[in-house]
């Protein structure tokens, strides 16, 4: 194929606060790793998140400024940290979850970011996912207005798993769909967020699965999870490396998604999604700087197999 670089077909991205966990609350050294990724130029995205000092949001602003990176924002550290829930059935709670995600619309539009990561709050059980849906696209739809206000900013709703770790409403495709369509329908840039890593947990199948909400506009996610084994380290939904025994993911499964996706034509030269690799170091021995150049590895071969 003609001019097959992958850099033609997407954004290539990686998500700070996993890579450098130690960004995680918001704190600590967020601008010194984030220099470690603008000045790797295989990546072409980046995903940020909480920055509690205003003046570390500045210094990640003008550092971001210079980078020529896609910049994307996540709200989960600072929504997992708060335990916060968007669609609670409590109205107190519910409110306090919108407020403090309108906060981060505030610091996305801050530094600079093109786009904002969102997602729903915890499954309540079969009985009552029907209620939570249509309180999850009003939560939703109250967010997406407080950014149009605001300026242009694309939406991209997360899919997590729904019974093993994160345990979210949203859940499976079918119900993101659901969630999706009537806020779409309002504001053109909503859309789905698909992770490889979550494949498994949900027990879906992304050949399956992905067309169900590839309507919408679509970003994606590579990383690795493990669920067989309660007593594996990297247990649940906590992106361990590309290739961890007993895990999930690992360079053919990458390159399977990658076929998919071009088969799909959501990876494409005209409109190329942000696909960003989530992955962290989880045991004594590794660092951020081998977790990265592992994923680098793994994305570089799975390209080359497609």
């Amino acid at each position: 194929m003609e001019n097959f670089s992958i850099y033609r077909y997407m954004k290539l991205g990686i998500v700070h606060f996993k890579a450098f966990p130690v960004a995680t609350t918001g704190e600590g050294p967020i601008v010194e790793t984030l220099r470690r990724i603008v000045e790797d130029d295989f990546w072409t995205a980046v995903e940020v998140g909480w920055m509690k000092d205003p003046k570390v949001r500045h210094e990640a602003r003008r550092l971001l400024e210079t980078s020529h990176l896609e910049v994307c924002y996540a709200n989960q550290p600072r929504m997992f940290t708060n335990k916060l829930d968007m669609n609670a059935f409590d109205p107190k709670e519910r409110k306090k979850a919108i407020n403090a995600m309108k906060n981060g619309v505030d610091e996305a539009f801050q530094l600079g970011a093109t786009c904002m990561r969102v997602f729903s709050g915890k499954h309540p059980g079969e009985e009552k996912k029907e209620e939570a849906k249509k309180i999850l696209v009003d939560t939703l739809g109250e967010v997406c207005r407080y950014t149009k206000e605001q300026g242009p900013m694309e939406i991209y709703m997360k899919i997590f798993d729904y019974d093993i770790d994160k345990c979210f409403l949203i859940g499976h495709f079918r119900d993101a769909a659901d969630v999706a369509e009537p806020l779409h329908r309002e504001f053109p840039h909503f859309g789905v967020l698909a992770d490889l890593s979550h494949f498994p947990l949900l027990r879906e199948d992304p050949r399956e699965a992905v067309p169900l909400v590839k309507k919408y506009p679509m970003h994606f996610h590579i990383g690795n999870c493990a669920f067989r084994d309660r007593r594996h380290p990297g247990y649940g939904d906590l992106q361990p490396r590309f290739g961890m025994p007993g895990g999930e993911t690992d360079t053919p499964q990458v390159t399977d998604y990658f076929r998919l996706l071009l088969d799909l034509k959501l990876l494409n030269p005209e409109k190329r999604p942000v696909l960003s690799a989530e992955v962290r170091p989880l045991l004594a021995e590794e660092t951020s700087e081998a977790i990265l150049a592992n994923t680098k590895r793994v994305i570089k071969e799975a390209w080359a197999f497609v």
